[in-house]
């Protein structure tokens, strides 16, 4: 009796995963949005869109995650910065390259990030005062 139990709650989780196979993307499955990976993912996609409202949300959930692991954090924070040095908030975003230093000592941009005139000296002075 038990092996047949054991069929059928396999059958249900086939058919409850499959579900979002149907639908072309997990974006709306309740167990694949709620990943500290997916809100990053939807944080940077609303920052590219110029959507800083959605991203600061959703980037703000990355930092609240429980399960989200120290690079995720790390990208929130950059991004977060970002968003603050092109908003005028030249201190928050130093903050936040700060917070992500305080992770990851050995944090870098991109060249192409590193070259931007707002946020590139921004990070560069967080990143020698981290080192001191």
């Amino acid at each position: 009796m038990l092996g047949r139990h054991n069929v059928i709650l396999g059958a249900m989780l086939v058919l409850l995963l499959s579900g979002c196979h149907t639908l072309n993307t997990c974006d709306e499955c309740w167990w694949y949005n709620r990943t500290a990976g997916h809100k990053l993912s939807k944080g940077v996609e609303s920052y590219e869109e110029g959507n800083y409202i959605a991203s600061v949300e959703a980037l703000t959930n990355v930092l609240q995650a429980k399960l989200a692991d120290k690079d995720d954090k790390v990208s929130a924070y950059k991004y977060l910065a970002f968003i603050h040095c092109v908003s005028g908030r030249e201190r928050m975003c130093y903050e936040a390259f700060h917070k992500a230093l305080l992770l990851n000592p050995k944090f870098e941009l991109t060249p192409a990030e590193a070259g931007h005139p707002v946020w590139g000296p921004v990070f560069r002075s967080a990143k020698a005062k981290f080192g001191k």
